[in-house]
């Protein structure tokens, strides 16, 4: 059993429906929506006008800020519309609507500049974190100068129940991969490079050992909830806690996921854009898969691909069930932080989806808690608007697992109380 973190949880693992299908492209919707905030940080300004006609891989929206990052269309095609739209998280963004042309050439795009600098690179071709965190990549490679790197943490856990994007990404593109392992580590200077995935994926393990030198570590970890999450791998791989309020970078590590450096091998020896990504459409679906699509297309036009709902469907999650967001609505797109589309049945629902009691005190949570909270205090204080409390409790050291809520007995919405409080705190100034 390889290395892992204390606490967590075993989760059902759900993976089966599609960890042994092939990466399937999807088609280019015939209409897409492009938000201008695909990232944390800065929002970016539209740069084209109804009308205008673009191609593939050409800039559309753009700011003048440290952490940012363009976006760019997908396809080629015609300006119809600039609007705002709901994003899969459920808050409002800016966005470029594009009519694609009839007949579209997917291995053709507009190459983003050349630069000396392979960080400049990263950030012209949009490069986020695409496990959900949607961080810019160019600012990770850039950390702070007291920092200094030693390790580069290739995150190919994928631990989150259903999700399986980053499994086939590692089975059939072991090769990109491992170029950007390299290249993270080279621009970096960290001098170990090491790749964690489960113990639930060998054949991911063999693809990737197969395609790594004696420069790259390959290690199988043990399969645990949240297994993946930056703290916990940094823990479990390089046995090192993050400091509280201090970046992961300070224990000389850095942390990407796979489908992450594979977009900074494209970024730097392609010139190529991040304008589309692999989606786990899964679940009770008809046509469960591992689908390309293009940055934009609806969620509902990938559910359609994957063959649709079947008619009980409860709720349907963007992103895994335990971090992911319940979606109000499938007219949303598909942004670069979209791993997965996962529609559950009635009593499949995770834990937090239902009748609520009140707390029983049974210690689960804090048992399960990966980073030592009282889960249970910090809702508690979050029910009654007590932000005092919940700081006291350190509700903004939270990363949001979920853990909390899927060991409740009593079916506390834990982690939505948890996020509430972390709201109120920062809009008060308050930092971790």
């Amino acid at each position: 059993m390889g290395p892992s973190f204390k606490g967590g949880v075993a989760t059902p693992h759900h993976k089966k429906a599609t960890e042994h299908l092939a990466i399937e492209r999807a088609p280019v919707p015939e209409r897409l929506v492009i938000p201008m905030s695909q990232h944390l940080g800065a929002p970016c300004e539209p740069l084209v006008a109804k009308g205008d006609r673009v191609e593939r891989g050409q800039l559309v929206g753009d700011v003048e800020a440290f952490i940012s990052a363009p976006v760019h269309s997908a396809v080629a095609g015609t300006v119809v519309e600039i609007t705002d739209t709901l994003t899969p998280a459920g808050s409002r963004s800016r966005a470029v609507v594009i009519e694609p042309n009839e007949s579209q050439e997917l291995e053709r795009f507009v190459a983003v500049p050349e630069e000396e600098d392979r960080v400049a690179r990263v950030r012209a071709a949009g490069v986020v974190g695409m496990g959900g965190a949607m961080f810019p990549s160019s600012v990770k490679l850039k950390p702070p100068r007291e920092f200094t790197l030693e390790t580069v943490i290739v995150n190919g856990c994928e631990c989150e129940p259903f999700l399986t994007c980053d499994h086939r990404t590692m089975v059939e593109l072991p090769e990109r991969v491992t170029a950007g392992a390299r290249l993270v580590a080279d621009i970096t200077g960290a001098s170990r490079v090491v790749i964690g995935v489960e113990d639930n994926k060998p054949d991911a393990v063999e693809a990737l050992r197969t395609q790594a030198g004696s420069d790259i570590e390959v290690m199988a970890l043990k399969t645990k909830y949240p297994q993946g999450a930056e703290k916990q791998l940094i823990m479990a791989v390089a046995g090192k806690e993050v400091p509280k309020g201090q970046l992961p970078a300070a224990t000389g590590a850095l942390v990407h996921n796979v489908g992450t450096v594979a977009a900074i091998a494209d970024a730097v020896e392609r010139g190529r854009p991040l304008i589309e990504r692999v989606v786990t459409v899964t679940g009770a679906v008809r046509r469960p898969g591992n689908y390309l699509a293009v940055v934009g297309t609806s969620i509902a036009d990938l559910v359609e691909h994957a063959g649709g709902l079947h008619d009980d469907v409860e709720v349907v999650f963007a992103g895994g069930p335990m971090t992911g967001f319940a979606l109000a609505s499938l007219d949303v797109p598909v942004v670069k932080g979209t791993s997965g589309v996962v529609a559950l049945r009635a009593g499949e629902t995770r834990p937090e989806v239902g009748e609520d009691q009140p707390c029983i005190r049974c210690g689960r949570c804090p048992e399960a808690c990966p980073i030592f909270l009282q889960p249970f205090a910090i809702a508690s204080h979050a029910d009654a608007d007590d932000w005092d409390g919940a700081h006291h409790y350190h509700a903004l050291d939270c990363i949001e697992c979920g853990a909390c809520s899927f060991v409740c007995p009593t079916r506390r919405p834990l982690l939505q109380l948890i996020r509430v409080a972390k709201h109120a705190l920062l809009d008060r100034g308050e930092r971790p």
